[in-house]
């Protein structure tokens, strides 16, 4: 198992650079492609809801729609294109991966980026997406979609460039609960990939899954790791990303959403905690 196809679903958001970056930087460890798809606007998607409206009318809306949306992907692409040579990737010229190379291409893809995630993401290893910013309304809905609509990991980016070491060192969150298991075993690559990996012990309820058993886990697996324990009861997301940090992790994995979705939503969690405040990537699976 390796890492051979990254999705970044973009808009004009002026999120989609730092994203792009992230991608390119995790591409590089594994040769891997990049698909970076434009989420382009519908025209219905500007239509007022529940309102008549006339076909005249109707009509200049869909052709503003039409030529905002068109401008939008434009400038998109020519960011993207710019970025190639800085970022160390190699564009392919009919969007297939090159082989033996980190190479990405431009794409784009009618519907709301949570819509573009839950197909396309399905036949992606990573899906890399921007930090959702809750006082702009954008992005939740989209890494909701990758966390549970794809059965595969989401990448979850700060609104920074990433680190030069980015993902070398590999904070895993653990507590021997079923979303820190799939998030570990879905991060396998990056694992192997890392030359350091640390685990984040926050106690497990069996000692069966406690932290010392995840890294004998590991070394099957021929991931050498440490251990650190953490105190994570009051504050969970908190300590978690403050712990990660001193530990000079540069890529934290993590399970998400422990209950519900609707109850972290409303009471907050660990979860809640690094969707809002995160300020390195952060691998999660669900």
């Amino acid at each position: 198992m390796t890492i051979a196809r990254i999705l970044v679903p973009v808009r004009g958001d002026g999120k989609g650079q730092d994203v792009i970056a992230h991608a390119a930087a995790l591409a590089k460890r594994f040769a891997a492609h990049v698909e970076c798809v434009h989420c382009r606007a519908r025209a219905e998607d500007f239509m007022p809801f529940g309102v008549n409206i006339p076909r005249v009318l109707r009509e200049q809306i869909r052709q503003s729609a039409e030529t905002l949306a068109q401008g939008e992907e434009d400038r998109l692409r020519a960011l993207f294109e710019g970025l190639l040579p800085e970022l160390g990737l190699t564009q392919s010229e009919d969007g297939r991966p090159i082989p033996g190379t980190a190479s990405a291409s431009f794409d784009e893809a009618e519907g709301k980026m949570a819509e573009i995630i839950r197909i396309r993401g399905k036949l992606a290893d990573l899906t890399f997406v921007a930090r959702p910013d809750r006082d702009r309304n954008l992005g939740e809905n989209s890494l909701r979609a990758g966390l549970f609509q794809t059965g595969r990991p989401v990448v979850m980016c700060p609104p920074a460039a990433p680190p030069a070491d980015f993902a070398a060192h590999v904070a895993i969150a653990w507590n021997g609960a079923l979303e820190a298991t799939r998030a570990v075993a879905l991060a396998q690559p990056v694992l192997r990939a890392a030359d350091k990996v640390t685990v984040l012990d926050g106690g497990a309820e069996d000692e069966r899954v406690s932290g010392m058993a995840l890294i004998d886990y590991l070394t099957t697996h021929g991931v050498e790791a440490t251990r650190t324990e953490i105190d994570a009861k009051r504050d969970p997301g908190g300590v978690i990303l403050a712990s990660a940090k001193a530990a000079g992790a540069t890529l934290l994995v993590t399970g998400a959403y422990g209950h519900s979705r609707e109850h972290e939503t409303l009471f907050g969690g660990a979860t809640r905690t690094m969707v809002d405040k995160s300020d390195m990537a952060v691998l999660m699976a669900h």
